[in-house]
């Protein structure tokens, strides 16, 4: 699943290809492997609203 996360695949899609019942139960399971993933998107995030507010 890590290669998954690496590859950009979302939380949800992943949690849809286990078959896990939702994407809490996946980041629980794949929490070490899926945290760089989140931590980029945060990042990402961060840089979007930065952007809005200095409009």
């Amino acid at each position: 699943m890590s290669l998954l996360s690496d590859g950009g695949v979302s939380l949800e899609e992943i949690a849809r290809l286990v078959g896990h019942s939702g994407a809490a139960v996946t980041e629980e399971v794949y929490r070490k492997q899926i945290r760089p993933v989140i931590q980029t998107g945060a990042v990402v995030m961060d840089g979007i609203f930065a952007r809005d507010l200095e409009r």
